[in-house]
């Protein structure tokens, strides 16, 4: 009875599985089918609408491209604004129909306007108007829905409207409003010149598509829930004929074989059952078999064995975990620094190792690298690299060079070194204003470097002894540069040296040929380019040594200008009436470098957001100054600093802005950052010497 019992609860685990892999299955056979349908419908309509805002607007161009600016100009005056007001106020659309007539536009508005509404109801169209998109709020020319009294309502436009100028055309959306579902499009009317006079909306009731596509959904929800039950059924049959049945079988017959009351075991209990299966069930019930007579003996001595390894697993565990907390492990390492990019691992061959890699500031402007590998594997290493890494960072922050901490600490390791241990090190300490550097090999792997746009190669030099070897040893150290773009990669003998089943070495040569894999990846995925490599060249052979990467990839000064004969600047009171000469000054400088008319207008825009957010806040409610830097860099890189000594602000931090949802829906702020952001090739910012700094990039191409 017991034995149905369980089986019985194995059916219903097998058969939740089984739903669950149904459910999954089917449903994202529903959700894909149902989304597939939605985005097709909604293109189609998105396309539809589309064709139809561009027809109207090129016929529009066409007939009415001298009477628009016209109408516009017109609409704008306040004599007009003032007869509005009045003609709103009496509900008297005639006076701007006398208003009309009198400006001589009646003929081109009523023409217009007819035009639509015809348009409009031959095409089933919701919503079809002309409104001008080259204000700071939309102005509604003609809308044969609204009449006379429409002419020249504002109403606050969107940033990404104010933009439907030239070649610029705003993509169909499907939206939920206070109208339901409505598919929106617009497209520009232009003059004979190509100036956009003002744009074509369209607006197509999308609320029957909606309801089509939930009815489709629900279809496909009701055909998924029937497909699930009939899968089930069946599969459940198949699993209770096929291993439900026989696993009970076996199950009897395991029973048999138990200990007995005074904790012996009957040998002569063998099972005799009949499963024919030839399948894995029938193998394991062979295996079952044989394992019986095995067992007895195992078990005599399986508790104290298990006991004194669970103890000794335990304590390599938490070893294991002390020496991964000693090594930093949480990347990225320096979020808020631009200038470097730094990514290690650590991989022992055993439960603890004696490798170790360390990196930290030594001050705001100095960055210490390290990488060891201790003589031996193990617990005694890993004590030994404890105690060295500790020694190493504690003499770097004290400001040594790397001649003098490897000095010092061979001067502490080598007392009392009973057990003869040593530690080959590679240190660097690296100027990040300077992108300058020390460096100080004690018998380590050499270093590998790969110049911005070039390929890793070794760096090949003279070495120092290991530390801990000798007792009185003078460590050698070198100068060494890093260039934007460079990275560093440096490593432990474990890569090198990692074995495959042919006793071959992996060597440098794999390991350069793995990090040219792909040279410009980044630096966690350089390690990964490397570790795979290896991976895939030992295959199944056990490890056989600590591997142990670092890489860092220099970026420094790539956002510097360089004082010199090139740079230009302009120092001006930070006021937003001053626009015009920072504007002049800058486009002075970029006719200097025949700047594209498109570049140069990005170029401007993201100068006005930037200038004019200086005079508005750096200073608030005071003023100051501002000093404008300017300099071409080759291949054709313009690079433009801001410089204030306002309230310390870092546009940067502030969180993009989500350009999918209306101005009604988006919070305040944020939107100018984003569009310099997004038109510059590269922004930057740093509070340095008490001034804000903000430093721009654009390639000329």
């Amino acid at each position: 009875m017991d034995i149905k019992k369980k089986y019985f609860k194995l059916v219903y685990k097998m058969a939740l599985f089984i739903i669950f892999i149904l459910l999954i299955a089917l449903g994202s056979l529903t959700i894909a089918s149902y989304y597939t349908h939605k985005n097709r419908v909604n293109n189609y309509y998105k396309s539809l609408t589309s064709d139809i805002a561009r027809t109207v607007a090129g016929l529009l161009s066409d007939e009415y491209a001298g009477f628009l600016p016209l109408l516009l100009a017109e609409v704008k005056t306040p004599e007009y604004a003032a007869l509005r007001e009045e003609a709103i106020e009496k509900n008297d659309p005639s006076m701007i129909e006398n208003w009309l007539k009198e400006k001589g536009f009646w003929k081109e508005y009523s023409s217009i306007t007819n035009f639509l509404a015809d348009f409009k109801r031959d095409m089933d169209i919701l919503y079809l108007y002309v409104e001008s998109d080259k204000e700071v709020n939309t102005i509604y020319l003609i809308d044969p829905d609204e009449g006379l009294l429409f002419l020249g309502e504002t109403q606050e436009s969107a940033k990404e409207f104010q933009d439907l100028v030239g070649d610029i055309h705003i993509d169909p959306v499907v939206s939920n409003g206070e109208y339901g579902w409505i598919c929106s499009a617009y497209d520009p009317i232009y003059n004979s010149e190509g100036e956009a006079l003002a744009s074509v909306g369209v607006d197509l009731d999308m609320n029957l598509v909606r309801q089509e596509q939930l009815a489709f959904l629900y279809r496909m929800l009701i055909f998924a829930a029937a497909a699930m039950v009939c899968f089930s059924l069946l599969g459940m049959h198949l699993v209770r004929r096929t291993v439900i049945d026989p696993l009970e079988k076996l199950t009897r017959g395991l029973k048999e074989f138990v200990p007995t009351d005074d904790g012996d075991y009957d040998k002569s209990r063998v099972m005799s059952l009949n499963i024919q299966n030839k399948d894995e069930i029938g193998e394991l019930y062979g295996d079952v078999k044989a394992m019986q007579k095995r067992i007895v003996d195992t078990l005599n001595n399986l508790t104290n064995i298990t006991a004194a390894k669970e103890r000794i697993e335990t304590e390599l565990n938490v070893a294991t975990q002390i020496q991964a907390d000693m090594l930093p492990g949480v990347f990225p390492a320096f979020p808020n620094r631009r200038d470097f990019d730094i990514f290690a691992s650590m991989k022992p061959a055993k439960e603890v190792g004696g490798d170790f890699y360390d990196f930290f500031l030594v001050d705001e402007d100095h960055l210490a690298m390290i990488i060891s590998d201790v003589s031996g594997k193990g617990v005694p290493a890993a004590l030994f690299m404890v105690i060295a890494k500790t020694l190493i960072k504690n003499r770097a922050m004290m400001g040594d060079s790397p001649k003098q901490v490897l000095e010092n600490v061979n001067a502490q390791l080598y007392e009392g070194n009973d057990a003869e241990l040593f530690v080959t090190v590679w240190l660097a300490i690296l100027e990040l204003s300077t992108g300058k550097g020390i460096a100080a090999n004690a018998g380590h792997e050499h270093p590998v470097l790969r110049r911005n746009n070039g390929q890793f190669e070794l760096v090949v030099y003279r070495h120092s002894p290991a530390v801990a070897i000798l007792e009185d040893v003078s460590f050698s150290e070198h100068t060494f540069e890093l260039h934007p773009g460079d990275t560093l990669f440096v490593y432990t003998d474990g890569v090198p040296e990692a074995t495959n089943d042919k006793d071959e070495l992996f060597g440098t040569n794999r390991l350069l040929e793995a990090l040219n894999k792909n040279p410009e990846a980044d630096v966690e995925e350089l390690l990964n380019n490397v570790k795979e490599a290896i991976d895939i060249f030992d295959g199944e052979e056990p490890q056989f040594d600590d591997i142990t990467m670092l890489a860092m990839k220099y970026r420094g000064s790539e956002m510097q200008i360089p004082e010199g004969k090139n740079m230009k600047e302009l120092d001006i009171e930070a006021k937003v009436e001053n626009l015009d000469q920072v504007l002049a000054f800058v486009d002075g400088v970029l006719e200097e470098y025949a700047c594209s008319i498109k570049a140069q207008m990005q170029i401007d825009i993201a100068v006005e957001e930037v200038f004019v957010n200086i005079a508005s806040y750096a200073y608030a409610p005071g003023s100051g100054d501002a000093r404008i830097q300017i300099m071409l860099k080759e291949p054709k890189k313009v690079f433009i600093r801001f410089i204030d000594q306002g309230v310390p602000f870092d546009p940067l931090e502030k969180p993009d802005p989500d350009v999918t949802l209306s101005a009604e829906e988006r919070k305040i702020g944020g939107l100018g950052i984003y569009m310099v952001k997004k038109s510059m090739d590269e922004v930057s910012y740093e509070y340095k010497d008490g001034s804000n700094v903000l430093t721009i990039r654009k390639d000329l191409r």
